[in-house]
């Protein structure tokens, strides 16, 4: 397999645990009926959360009205387009699979978007007086993507010696 195809895959399990998860605690276990911010206690650092997020990951940038959500949609095309070139572009392995993080990540909260104007989050963990945001899977891939990315831009140059410069 090229580098591509392992990015091409990562994007594809991104996206299929992402909405996998989704629709199991929206309709198998009954969370679309929740109100929001009621909490299903897991474990002792871990509930299972309503959240509709009108923003992008972790709640930035949240969108008021149709228009908001549909700039953050054209927005979310516009990324996966240009991510997807890179992606396609590029031969290193580190840098195609978080590609295909951000990617997944980005199409799992765009289809929620498209179909429910708002994004579901759902996992909250905390501890020792610390939370975290309530995320939900395509949120963990963007992130462990970018963190990819970085660990990808700061390799030496001389270990990348030979590899595409995308």
């Amino acid at each position: 397999m090229r580098p591509r195809d392992y990015g091409l895959l990562a994007a594809a399990v991104a996206l299929i645990l992402d909405q996998g998860t989704k629709l199991l605690l929206l309709y198998s276990f009954g969370f679309a009926h929740l109100a929001a911010g009621e909490a299903v206690a897991v474990l002792p650092f871990f509930n299972l959360v309503m959240v509709w997020n009108p923003g992008v990951s972790y709640g930035l940038f949240p969108a008021s009205g149709p228009e908001g959500t549909a700039l953050l949609a054209l927005f979310s095309v516009a990324a996966v387009a240009a991510l997807g070139w890179w992606l396609w572009s590029s031969t290193r392995l580190t840098l195609t699979i978080g590609l295909g993080l951000v990617i997944g990540g980005a199409l799992g909260n765009l289809i929620d978007r498209l179909v429910y104007g708002k994004v579901a989050d759902f996992f909250h963990f905390y501890a020792f007086g610390y939370d975290w945001y309530v995320f939900n899977v395509a949120d963990a891939a963007i992130t462990f993507g970018v963190i990819a990315l970085l660990y990808d831009a700061l390799l030496k140059p001389d270990v990348r010696a030979g590899s595409d410069s995308a």
